[in-house]
């Protein structure tokens, strides 16, 4: 049973359970704490720190849910390895991976927006009830908030030049959003604005080698592919599992890999540190890029959003986030934090042809964040989707089911036994004046059947209504 040193400091802005995992992280991280290594209990280690048992139970909790340590009944809490760098690895440095050689920027490619339900568009119709995944769930924003910033935004002055790095206010709002709620520490210098995670993808193909193969998650999001296959790309499929993308599957000899470790679209496995390590070392092995879709980062409600890939690999992972599903798609806001090399490249890219995001949005977002509106509807956010994620969980636990999807986000999945039934349900559901989305809308290769239903775009009303027709439809299945 191992110790590392820890230090917890009551007078600190953190909470103590925070400090606790933050210290054990970092003692696994270092290799103080070797693989294998059983920690003491809960109980044990809280008399060590005198600190309450409450404590040290949250920082274990928290540990367990991000993959650093693993717990067996009646034995113990232990450290789990991480994967050796290849021999020959380079190491981090803050310019990234040697790029591919680039080539003219493109243009066109997908829309903006984030990942999830912009493949379609939202159901119409008198009486439909949408659950499909995609939409933030507006109704949970605070329309004085919505207003005061706009008029804030309206009363900055015009820009005089244009800076394709987007709105100075915007990148430093970004970043302290990103440092305070995501772990990563970033300069405003490092924060690229985007109009959203799909155009961001484009921006970053165009960058790449016509003709590469880029590594995908099956199921995954199809307006990435989409925009890998627009900027002359070739998509290879990848599966996943529980877990989220299956590292070893990724073959050799790719330009790039795009993922969702935080929650993975549609699936919702979260990607555990052993594979994010791995995934890292493997990029910078092989000289590949890792395109981090932050897809429902913010949106954990069992324990602490789960570290960034982006901490892990700086110099080979471009971090991509939007305002699409935390917000509102109206604002068009996203952003970039990618290796210094690339983030150069797009910027001539883009200085090249006159292109920019337009920053309306960018100064919507800066002005929440300033006033604190921002933070407060996130928090009231992660309240609102947890209550209805657990209203859709009995739903589809009533009708016999079950909910596939770790406990974030605004979606699960319903795995059904085949194709055949899928498309039965999806319309049965349709028929009944309910929308959901069936997984074969997510595949490449995978044959995996299922709906995928989301809870955040209706009112809370329409949502309790549209579960109990979900409910009829699928006890029938």
């Amino acid at each position: 049973m191992e110790v590392p040193p820890l230090v917890v400091d009551r007078g600190a802005p953190e909470p103590l359970a925070v400090q606790v995992a933050s210290g054990l992280r970092d003692a696994a991280a270092r290799g103080v704490l070797a693989a294998g290594a059983r920690l003491p209990s809960t109980r044990e280690l809280a008399r060590l720190l005198g600190t309450s048992r409450t404590v040290t139970a949250a920082a274990y909790d928290q540990l367990l849910a991000e993959g650093w340590v693993a717990a067996r009944r009646g034995v113990g809490t232990f450290v789990v390895g991480l994967p050796a760098a290849p021999a020959g690895a380079a190491r981090p440095r803050r310019g990234g991976p040697a790029a591919p050689a680039p080539r003219p920027a493109r243009t066109g490619g997908a829309a903006s927006g984030g990942t999830g339900g912009e493949e379609l568009g939202r159901a119409g119709g008198e009486g439909v009830v949408d659950l499909r995944a995609g939409a933030p769930c507006t109704e949970a924003l605070d329309r004085a908030a919505w207003r005061r910033a706009w008029r804030a935004a309206g009363g900055r002055p015009p820009d005089a030049l244009p800076d394709p790095r987007g709105d100075g206010a915007f990148r430093a709002a970004v970043a302290e959003h990103l440092l305070r709620h995501r772990g990563l520490p970033a300069e405003p210098d490092d924060v690229t604005a985007t109009t959203g995670t799909s155009a961001a993808v484009a921006e970053v193909a165009a960058l790449l080698p016509r003709g590469a193969r880029v590594a995908v998650e099956d199921p995954g999001y199809r307006r990435s592919t989409g925009a890998l296959r627009a900027a002359g790309l070739v998509p290879v499929p990848v599966p996943v599992d529980d877990d989220g993308l299956v590292v070893d599957a990724v073959p050799a000899g790719v330009a790039a890999v795009v993922c969702t470790p935080a929650h993975q679209f549609p699936t919702g496995g979260r990607l555990p540190v052993a594979r994010r390590a791995q995934l890292v070392a493997r990029a910078r092995a092989e000289g590949f890029l890792v395109l981090e879709d932050d897809y429902d980062g913010e949106l954990r409600y069992d324990v602490a959003p789960l570290p960034l890939l982006a901490s892990l690999g700086p110099d080979v992972v471009v971090h991509l986030g939007t305002t699409s599903k935390t917000v509102s798609p109206t604002l068009g806001a996203g952003w970039l934090v990618a290796p210094e090399e690339l983030r150069h490249r797009l910027l001539a890219a883009r200085t090249e042809v006159g292109a920019r995001p337009p920053r309306a949005g960018q100064r919507v977002l800066a002005e929440l964040a300033a006033s604190g509106d921002l933070a407060r509807h996130l928090r009231r956010l992660r309240r609102e989707l947890a209550a209805r994620r657990a209203l859709v969980v009995a739903a589809v636990e009533a009708a016999g089911h079950r909910a596939r999807g770790g406990a974030a986000g605004a979606h699960v999945v319903v795995p059904l036994p085949s194709r055949e039934e899928e498309e039965a349900l999806v319309a049965r559901a349709r028929a009944a004046s309910l929308a959901v989305g069936g997984l074969a809308e997510s595949c490449l290769a995978s044959d995996r059947a299922g709906v995928v239903v989301g809870w955040a775009a209706p009112r809370r009303s329409d949502l309790e209504r549209g579960l109990d027709r979900l409910v009829t439809a699928l006890r029938r299945t």
